[in-house]
């Protein structure tokens, strides 16, 4: 799968059925030295979506359970939470 192939899909956490972002307004965490990827990093949003400071959700590619056409599944575990 191509990285274009990835944007613009939705993210969904699907514990808490809640929209985390888009991936695009992401950033990806990449492996220097194989190319893969080993987490996207969703900033937090507060309103008119300016990014609030040092909220972020990482979560690792392991918890990201299905790519589908629109949207991205994911189960992020409690404890890897941040700003919540």
């Amino acid at each position: 799968m191509r990285l274009s192939d990835l944007s613009g899909k939705e993210i969904v956490d699907v514990k808490r059925a809640e929209r985390l972002g888009v991936l695009g307004q992401t950033d990806l965490e990449i492996n220097e030295q194989t190319g893969e990827i080993t987490a996207l990093v969703i900033p937090a949003l507060k309103w008119f979506g300016f990014r609030k400071q040092g909220d972020e959700v990482r979560v690792p590619w392991q918890h990201i359970g299905k790519i589908g056409t629109d949207m991205i599944i994911i189960d992020i575990p409690e404890e890897l939470k941040k700003g919540d």
